[in-house]
């Protein structure tokens, strides 16, 4: 979690250049949005999510000695991947215009023809990102998990380095130039190396009749011909917000300030655990891999739990005092918070969804997930636009979280009803612990702070960062004393775990 965490606050910092530079303007609103089409072809043509299945597959293999054939089925599988994506950048390069002209059909000409010059550039960067993929799926399997925390870190260095070095000769491309590097350099080439000296051997064979290919297309092609919100999500806000001056930048810095902590709860924790429920189910252990499953849900909902109370009240000082410079105005970054609350109530969901659904992924069972993220997102659609319609980009936001609630309790639902993971099992006392400590800390905390803003005064605060500062310093001391209080009265085992686990007395 520690180095995912600093791998999003790495990300942040390329947010934070972006906003600075680019604010909320044309050129932002373009460049966020090109990410779109490289994102569905990733999606679509290799479920994305490679490294889930390659988890899942080369755990058999290595689990029945055969780890050799795993390395042999690789390089069919990359071999064949790279000719069937190859061809998928190409077509998606000639008809870029098209398609920014129907998905963002807001946009007027100047924004349009900009978006599809920067959706030709990042196309290639899927390459990388499948083949890095792979590669970093040998490295889990034999949890291995250092790699995955550098990569992004590479990658988000990039596009800053691009944009210092290119910036006044390029404008927004350098961005997207440096982006693609930051993909070959560490998504690619650091998970390449390191698998190497695992000892693995990439050579390029095309055999359709290999079995781990078979494998692979069994458990990818559910991901591929369905969709989940948990992925669509950003591309139905970006649709729809593409008619909002603005909108598509400062909910995408809200959304990816949110991540930060999301992908430690969610994406450290689901990364992390795969191999374990992969394992356990491929030894048959069904109940140790219940418990296992439960367990993981029960304490990152709690942490998500816990964190979004503290996002949601202070996440207006947070934004001030992070983003606010160059392009990025005061009046951006209030509209800004407001998102950023908005998502921060879902927290503790995405962080749930991402535990149960590598839990089908675990058992080699991708098909059941599809099909209810694939009706779940058609469901949310009308939801999403008629939001949209009555409260403009703020409508949007309540519908992300409406939606993955949704998303959550379906799987959730599933698992029990398939009797692989029950519902009995999470530690609703837990829950409701942290949920109690999230709401009178944060109650807390909003009292407190209109009395010091008031003290402080309105006009010295809006001159003054470290008004802002202290503001934020307080919140967070007043929020983690408070919270910890309620939950040692309240009889919660977190702040001991939690406190052994960091190595504090």
């Amino acid at each position: 979690m520690a180095s995912t965490f600093l791998s999003s606050v790495f990300g942040l910092v390329r947010n934070l250049y972006i906003a600075w530079v680019f604010g909320r303007g044309m050129e932002a609103d373009a460049f966020l949005a090109a990410f779109t089409l490289p994102d569905m072809i990733s999606y679509f043509l290799i479920g994305g999510a490679a490294s889930i299945t390659f988890v899942t597959i080369l755990t058999r293999y290595r689990d029945s000695g055969r780890e050799s054939e795993g390395e042999r089925s690789l390089s069919v599988i990359l071999t064949s991947m790279f000719l069937v994506l190859g061809t998928a950048i190409v077509l998606a390069e000639i008809y870029a215009p098209w398609y920014v002209h129907k998905w963002f059909n807001g946009f007027d000409v100047g924004k349009a023809a900009l978006c599809v010059k920067l959706t030709r550039i990042l196309l290639p960067a899927q390459l990388f990102f499948f083949a890095g993929g792979v590669f970093g799926a040998v490295l889990i399997v034999r949890k291995q998990f250092n790699v995955q925390a550098v990569a992004p870190l590479i990658y988000n260095l990039g596009t800053i380095v691009g944009g210092i070095l290119l910036v006044h000769r390029l404008g927004v491309s350098s961005l997207a130039i440096g982006t693609v590097a930051g993909a070959l350099v560490g998504p690619f080439l650091l998970n390449a190396v390191f698998a190497r000296r695992a000892g693995v051997r990439y050579t390029p064979i095309l055999d359709w009749h290999d079995e781990g290919l078979r494998e692979w297309v069994r458990l990818s092609l559910p991901l591929m011909i369905g969709v989940s919100l948990v992925t669509a999500d950003n591309w139905i806000i970006a649709h729809f917000a593409s008619g909002t001056s603005g909108a598509i930048s400062l909910m995408t810095y809200a959304k990816r300030l949110f991540t930060a902590p999301m992908a430690m709860l969610a994406q450290a924790a689901g990364v992390a655990s795969m191999p374990f429920f992969a394992s356990l189910w491929a030894k048959e252990n069904r109940f140790e891999f219940a418990s296992a499953v439960a367990d993981s849900v029960s304490r990152v909902a709690c942490m998500g739990l816990l964190a979004a109370s503290a996002m949601v009240v202070l996440g207006e000082p947070l934004i001030d005092v992070v983003f606010v410079g160059g392009r990025f105005s005061r009046a951006d970054a209030t509209q800004c918070a407001a998102y950023f609350a908005v998502f921060s109530v879902s927290l503790f969901l995405w962080s749930a969804q991402s535990i149960y659904s590598r839990a089908f992924y675990a058992a080699g069972n991708t098909f059941v997930p599809m099909v209810a993220g694939t009706v779940i997102t058609l469901i949310s659609l009308p939801m999403y636009a008629g939001l949209y319609r009555a409260y403009g980009a703020m409508g949007l936001a309540v519908a992300s979280d409406l939606g993955i609630g949704l998303q959550t309790l379906t799987i959730a639902v599933l698992l029990h009803k398939r009797r692989m993971v029950s519902l009995a099992g999470l530690d609703y006392q837990e829950l409701g612990r942290c949920l109690l400590a999230g709401v009178v800390s944060s109650a807390a905390v909003w009292a407190v702070s209109n009395r010091l803003l008031h003290a402080l005064g309105l006009q010295a605060r809006m001159q003054n960062r470290w008004a802002e500062l202290a503001v934020l310093v307080a919140g967070t001391a007043l929020w983690a004393l408070v919270a910890d209080g309620i939950l040692k009265v309240t009889g919660s085992a977190l702040p001991r775990v939690l406190r052994k686990r960091l190595g504090i007395s």
